[in-house]
């Protein structure tokens, strides 16, 4: 009998398929052991703040004031992705009242900003010429949204949550690996406080500034940051710069955070919720996961090129509508109702096929330096926040020992879109805070750092939990793709870089690349919580 060369070739993609499965599940195995807890649980992306929460929640904290403790201490020893320079977005779940709100701590924009900020001789600026300087920074926002959020759903005084880092600025710390890795590639950073004279970068990190900027801040409220000396500080260090903004201390004693109502929509017989605009991350996701499940993604083998395929064709389709549609809702109507009715996900759907479109065009509505932290309590209160200063180290701007945010990046350079550059505008995020109800009951709290990729890595994780079956931390660990609505992106030296050839017969434009995802979360198990800290970053999960 003369071999069929198809039939052996598909024999053999078959037993590659099986013996990748298997160095998958191994490699999970591998990446870290889940951590269970009876009583509460962090999970943030450096153990010191994690233990900073866990301290606050042994001491009959809530959840939100141990979001803070934890932010505080991310500040000083992941300044590359977050801190009181930036922004955040917030849900908070109370079980007593069972509900579920959002909290709006996004940059704005100053009021001198012009839709043509980022343009030279009427063309887009190369991107880190645009990053670097005082051009970028938005007003920050976290502070005043954690102290909003503090007021509602605090239960320590406000003053007592700045001590764990208030005393790590002070004794020093040293620099944790991604942090170290950051400062070795950094090409335009060279403040005294990473680096030695002789250009080195510092393995141990003492930061006395932030400890005194922290003080204050604990003694006088959020508002010792947005009037007065620490203000004035952030306007001359924006205003000086070679690349000078136009920030003033007006536009940081103007700022307010906002509440704002979540999105949600079902998935597999669960409440999904997260951030609604100006975050497009939420609504991404949502998309994503009401497309798939409109198709035959259940059907689909896990990790196989035909889940791939699926995944990032729902992607594809949400990100064009992302681009064409999501911007802040205080200034341009986002139709977020309509992007995630069911009737307009089924004519999606029907747009996937068995070969990749390539690029998607939006759908017709008329007739993602980044970290996040996920918290439960005892009562069953809590919390998932992202924060973000964009880029990693913002714009480059040290003031009083923190990082000022380049933000407002986050705006097209090309005025005329949902998305454009304006007065007190919120840039369009995707940041997506995510929880998961079954039955009014939160039993998934996740989020990822990632730029626009963490609307495929949240969805990558709530679909290897919720259709896949893996526990929390080999969700998180699970490798990652997805796609901006352009080439198809897998997570390259992991087993799904065996998924090229099947996704390139149909259609696919495939890249193998680092996707560095940063995933933190919780889940509901019997008799308490199981935490998941993705391996390819310091995080950590710990509870009681």
């Amino acid at each position: 009998m003369v071999p069929n060369p198809t039939r052996a070739r598909r024999a053999a993609a078959a037993a590659f398929f099986v013996f990748s499965l298997f160095f998958l599940a191994a490699s999970l195995a591998q990446a870290r052991e889940p951590v269970v807890a009876k009583e509460f649980m962090v999970a943030a992306a450096h153990p010191l703040a994690v233990e900073a929460g866990v301290e606050v929640l042994g001491r009959g904290g809530s959840a939100l004031d141990a979001a803070i403790a934890v932010q505080m201490v991310l500040g000083l020893v992941e300044p590359q992705s977050s801190g009181i320079g930036g922004g955040a977005f917030l849900l908070h779940w109370s079980q007593r009242e069972r509900k579920l709100r959002s909290y709006d701590g996004r940059e704005t924009a100053p009021a001198a900003a012009q839709a043509d900020r980022f343009l030279r001789d009427g063309k887009p600026m190369p991107f880190m010429e645009a990053v670097v300087g005082g051009r970028s920074v938005g007003v920050p926002g976290v502070l005043r949204m954690l102290e909003l959020a503090h007021q509602r759903h605090g239960r320590l005084p406000w003053e007592e949550l700045f001590s764990h880092a208030i005393r790590l600025a002070e004794s020093g710390f040293d620099a944790p690996p991604r942090l170290s890795k950051a400062l070795a590639e950094e090409r335009f950073l060279r403040d005294a406080l990473f680096f030695h004279q002789d250009g080195k970068a510092k393995s141990r990190i003492v930061n006395r500034e932030y400890a005194a900027t922290l003080r204050s801040i604990a003694r006088e409220g959020a508002g010792a940051f947005y009037r007065g000396a620490i203000a004035a500080d952030i306007v001359r260090a924006v205003r000086s710069h070679a690349k000078a903004g136009d920030l003033t201390e007006e536009d940081l004693a103007r700022y307010r955070a906002l509440e704002r109502e979540p999105v949600c929509g079902p998935y597999r017989g669960r409440r999904v919720c997260s951030m609604g605009p100006p975050s497009s991350g939420g609504v991404a996701v949502l998309q994503i996961l009401g497309i798939l499940e409109r198709t035959a993604f259940a059907r689909a083998p896990p990790h196989s090129a035909q889940a791939a395929h699926l995944f990032t064709e729902a992607g594809r389709l949400a990100f064009a509508d992302r681009s064409r549609y999501l911007g802040d809702p205080d200034f341009v109507s986002v139709p977020t109702r309509k992007l995630l009715d069911g009737k307009y996900l089924q004519g999606r759907a029907a747009l996937i096929g068995e070969r990749s479109v390539g690029e998607a065009l939006p759908g017709d509505t008329e007739a993602t330096g980044t970290s996040h932290l996920s918290i439960v309590e005892r009562n069953g209160d809590a919390v998932a926040m992202t924060t973000t200063v964009e880029s990693p180290f913002g714009s480059r701007i040290v003031v009083r020992g923190f990082i000022l945010n380049n933000q407002l990046t986050d705006f097209d350079f090309v005025p005329g879109s949902a998305n454009a550059v304006g007065a007190g505008r919120r840039p369009r995020s995707s940041m997506a805070p995510t929880m998961v109800f079954e039955k009014e009951t939160p039993i998934l709290i996740l989020g990822s750092p990632g730029g626009a990729m963490i609307i495929n890595y949240v969805a990558k994780a709530l679909v290897a939990r919720l259709d896949w079956g893996l526990d929390l931390q080999e969700a998180v660990a699970a490798p990652s793709l997805g796609t901006r609505n352009g080439p198809t992106l897998l997570e390259k030296e992991t087993p799904y870089a065996a998924l090229e050839q099947g996704l390139t017969e149909r259609g696919h434009r495939v890249v193998l690349l680092p996707l560095v995802s940063g995933l933190h979360g919780i889940e509901r198990v019997p008799g308490g919580w199981r935490g998941g800290a993705d391996p390819r970053r310091d995080g950590a999960a710990m509870g009681r």
